[in-house]
């Protein structure tokens, strides 16, 4: 092959080459261009907000407390005979909790009947005397013998009366031989058992009884937010119940809601000195006995209400000097921060009274990761009672490209 025809070739391949190199580029730029743009707005889950009377409520950290506790003593001297309870279980009023030996005592009381005997047989003696000294006063008897029956007679009726006095506190003493339970309540362990020597009103108790149905719920609030709340009400702002109750709803230690709704039951009219807070004491029916005294509780309390919109705590956050702030999107779909000075609880929410109007967009998820001005695509959502957000509404799917 002649190597000017061998040239000619080399130069025809690397032609070709670069032909096809140049092609591909523009392909790959075609290609970018086609598919480049800006970056669609991001999805955001928003409730429509709307001004209502709301619960205004109150968190406040108990302990539950038994309703009525009875230490039980004897009031009688002796040897305990009998344990009539079983140890943890629940009693009636007037049930038999323990028996004292009681020999001695109906002794005693068996004497007082007849010491009461031997009095009254004196009385009619001491009538007949008087009755025959009255008739004889004006035929021989003296003045002095009539006076003396009379006081003979009186004498034997104030030993008669002494002598009921001594049976009937001998009647007392032999009926607290038996200890009986003063209410319905549940018993604790006895501290002493059959055998053991006791004595009247003793220090040591022989076991305690308590009533747990209902129970009282003890519960401390600032005297800070007592104020608030008074200054709340006289301007109007907070409605108070027609009875003026508040609604107490519990949280027991392992988060579930207690069923039954309490009632304020009294609260203490000082402040402690010590913490700033006074006592609330709430009474709970308590049929089951689930809740016990010792117990730690959170109580809602619904004071009233208060016009105002909702804001859920988990959509909302707090600053370190305390201001709420949540976000919110413009008409114009654009991300925008609110700062709120003032703010109640209502429940799991924060109630607020200005800064929203009817209809604004309250971001409630995802506000995290975008900051103002940001463009976003609001979808309609609702809150369940356990915080999760339920989207109502689909977004509307994003324009196609055009060719």
């Amino acid at each position: 092959m002649r190597p000017s025809f061998r040239l000619a070739s080399a130069i025809l391949v690397c032609t070709a080459a670069l032909a096809g190199c140049s092609d591909q580029g523009t392909a790959d730029n075609g290609g970018a261009a086609a598919s480049g743009g800006e970056r669609p707005p991001a999805a955001v889950s928003v409730l429509v907000m709307k001004k209502a009377p709301q619960p205004l409520t109150s968190t406040l950290p108990g302990r539950a407390t038994a309703f009525q506790t009875a230490e039980i003593r004897p009031r009688v001297s002796g040897v305990i005979k009998e344990i009539a309870f079983k140890e943890g279980n629940e009693v009636q009023a007037g049930d038999l909790l323990y028996k004292i030996e009681d020999d001695t005592y109906r002794a005693a009381q068996a004497q007082a009947q007849a010491s009461l005997q031997k009095a009254e047989a004196g009385v009619p003696t001491a009538q007949s005397n008087l009755a025959r000294q009255e008739r004889l006063v004006g035929s021989g008897a003296t003045q002095v013998e009539l006076e003396n029956a009379r006081v003979t007679l009186l004498q034997a009726e104030a030993d008669v009366a002494q002598a009921k006095a001594a049976l009937r506190s001998s009647e007392i003493e032999l009926a607290l031989t038996e200890i009986r339970a003063p209410f319905e309540g549940v018993t604790t362990a006895s501290r002493y058992s059959v055998g053991n020597v006791v004595t009247a009103n003793q220090t040591d108790s022989l076991m305690t009884l308590r009533r747990l149905d209902p129970i009282y719920i003890d519960l401390t609030e600032s005297s800070v937010n007592l104020l608030r709340l008074r200054e709340a009400i006289n301007s109007g702002r907070i409605n108070r119940n027609e009875n003026g109750a508040a609604d107490i709803r519990l949280t027991l230690e392992d988060g579930h809601e207690y069923p039954v709704v309490g009632k304020l039951d009294m609260s203490e009219m000082a402040v402690s000195q010590t913490t700033g807070t006074y006592s609330i004491r709430a009474v709970f029916d308590n049929p089951d006995g689930l809740v016990l005294p010792g117990m730690y509780v959170r109580a809602t309390v619904t004071v009233g209400t208060e016009d105002g919109f909702l804001i859920p705590q988990r959509a909302a956050t707090r600053s370190a000097n305390g201001e709420l702030s949540a976000k919110f999107v413009t008409a114009e779909n654009t991300v925008e921060t609110r700062i709120f000075d003032e703010a109640q609880v209502s429940g799991n929410n924060w109630l607020v009274a200005s800064g929203i109007n009817d209809g604004d967009k309250l971001i409630v998820d995802g506000f995290q990761w975008i900051g103002d001005g940001a463009p976003v695509q609001p979808v309609e959502a609702q809150i369940d009672e356990n915080g999760i957000v339920q989207e109502t509404a689909a977004p509307a799917a994003a324009p196609a490209a055009q060719p």
